[in-house]
């Protein structure tokens, strides 16, 4: 795959449903009017990759790093110049995944906290929707604060409520409760939050499903770009002009 072009390897599968539309989020951002203009991907869809949240709550990672270091390496293999994972809960592993691969891991959590702090300026309050292994960690809460922002996650009511929409919603392919999103939506805007991320891939497939506003940013849509960016190719310019 070798012409002179990046290739971005993707670590993938997590879920499949978020991997498709990472891949269509590249693709829709890319000032491209024929094939050759695209970005040249390989993207490893790993849906057996053991589950984020419940290796972070049991304290076992090893498992976690091992599959997404193998993965790292075939996709070194591969060729692959920069790696994305459309994951967040994953990244708590991405100072040790870089240790173990020369091919440098974009961080999907500094390329969203960036945007926010970029749009609305330091001292902002910013929500934060994610899966309870994020929010646990503290991935998000850490990296808004390292860049002047005032994090605030939701109660545990609502949070609750937010891991619904993700595990029996879109991880699950069943029904979703809106009214479980709206409960969380509200607790952000009565705090007076300037916008909520959306830290969790699933919730970007929300997001696109229920046509949500701007007013929630998009981790894995920040991802899609920063990708893009680090790769060397255009970004549509109203894509561009909305960074």
């Amino acid at each position: 795959m070798k012409d002179n072009q990046k290739v971005l390897g993707v670590i993938g599968g997590m879920g499949p449903l978020a991997t498709q539309l990472f891949y269509k989020m590249v693709i829709e951002h890319t000032d491209a009017h024929c094939d050759q203009e695209h970005l040249n991907m390989v993207i490893l869809n790993h849906a057996t990759m053991p589950d984020r949240t419940k290796s972070i709550q049991s304290g076992k990672l090893e498992g976690l790093l091992n599959g997404l270091t193998e993965d790292a390496k075939t996709l070194e293999l591969c060729g692959a110049d920069y790696i994305a994972i459309p994951c967040n809960t994953s990244h708590v592993l991405i100072r040790q995944l870089q240790e173990n691969t020369r091919t440098p891991v974009i961080n999907m959590i500094e390329a969203a906290v960036r945007k926010v702090q970029r749009v609305y300026g330091k001292g902002a309050k910013v929500g934060i929707m994610a899966t309870d292994g994020t929010i646990e960690i503290g991935l998000y809460q850490k990296e808004c604060e390292k860049q002047g922002l005032q994090p605030r996650i939701p109660s545990p009511e609502n949070q609750r409520k937010v891991m619904r929409v993700i595990y029996d919603g879109i991880k699950n392919g069943g029904p979703v409760n809106y009214d479980d999103f709206e409960d969380a939506e509200r607790q952000f805007r009565d705090e007076e939050c300037d916008c909520v991320i959306m830290a969790c891939t699933e919730l970007s497939c929300f997001k696109i499903q229920y046509e949500l506003s701007d007013y929630f940013v998009d981790a894995m849509d920040e991802l899609a770009l920063e990708s893009l960016r680090l790769c060397g190719k255009k970004i549509r310019r109203k894509d561009e002009n909305d960074r």
